[in-house]
């Protein structure tokens, strides 16, 4: 009898402990989810409604004016185009440079590995800071409202570098070795054997690139005005997002007033979508990206 009554007690408590961690799951999921679901349910709810409560992850009163607002101020395709370009291009060159970098740095034979792979991270805690930067950027490059001013600067991530050329590490050298038997070049060897085994890792970087290109605007305020990227224009209406409502005629305009915070969620959506719509398609070969290729320094 008493084994038996253990053993019910045993199960009783893995029950409790399995509740216990099932609320503690649902909390985390939450916390999570919630900042997001509010984000959207603002971007959709009335903005007078709003400006009385932000706290709710459902639209109390339904709205698109919001939306309606962000794309009638102005002419948002161009700018999505030239996003689209910089991220589709800024995104495929950067992969190339990296994982050309990150080869070299991961061959036994290259002399000056270490020397390298230390200048590298360096940088990675040490900036030229954004005077020098911006002069050379406008004045020696002279790069200002080019479209390269997108690409070159964002060109390799320290980071990136040293997440692929672990993952090239870790490969067979036996591959490599019988490639250059068979009279491979480098060359040969990183495009045909290296590139297509780091398929994970590429994506991964490439999710990474895609990310920083979509939502920078700093570099086209600075740099590239005559070239406005989406987000830039975003930062723009989110700026001028005003309320204006005459008191004497308060019941017509208030139905199409909007509010800084209302449109600044609409905008966070807008910016967002893209991203999470791409996701998904990469999420498998992220996980395994940043699982196999672990920094190991």
């Amino acid at each position: 009898m008493a084994n038996v009554n253990g053993i019910k007690n045993t199960k009783s408590g893995e029950k409790v402990l399995d509740y216990v961690l099932l609320v503690i799951f649902v909390g985390i999921i939450f916390i999570t989810v919630y900042p997001f679901l509010n984000v959207l349910a603002i971007s959709l709810n009335d903005p007078m409604d709003t400006m009385r409560n932000v706290n709710f992850i459902v639209p109390r009163q339904f709205t698109v004016s919001n939306y309606v607002y962000v794309f009638t101020q102005n002419n948002l395709g161009k700018p999505f185009l030239m996003s689209v370009v910089r991220t589709v291009v800024g995104t495929g060159v950067g992969v190339i440079c990296t994982a050309m970098i990150a080869y070299v740095l991961s061959r036994k034979d290259f002399y000056f590995n270490k020397v390298f792979t230390v200048i590298f991270i360096i940088t990675m805690y040490v900036s030229g800071g954004m005077i020098p930067e911006y002069l050379l950027l406008t004045r020696t490059l002279r790069l200002g409202n080019n479209f390269m001013v997108y690409i070159l600067p964002g060109l390799v991530w320290v980071y990136n570098i040293i997440l692929m050329r672990s993952f090239i590490e870790g490969l067979p050298t036996a591959l490599q070795e019988a490639a250059k038997i068979d009279g491979a070049n480098d060359f040969v060897i990183w495009a045909k054997i290296i590139l297509p085994l780091c398929t994970p890792t590429i994506a991964t970087v490439a999710l990474f690139v895609a990310v920083g290109q979509w939502n920078s605007f700093m570099d086209t305020y600075l740099y590239a005005r005559e070239l406005p990227t989406l987000q830039y224009v975003l930062y723009e209406i989110m700026e001028k997002a005003t309320i204006k409502i005459d008191p004497h005629a308060a019941t017509e305009q208030m139905k199409n007033a909007v509010s800084p915070l209302s449109v600044r969620m609409a905008i966070t959506i807008i910016a967002t979508v893209p991203i999470l719509v791409v996701y998904p398609f990469l999420q498998k070969y992220f996980v395994g990206g940043m699982t196999l290729g672990a920094v190991k320094d």
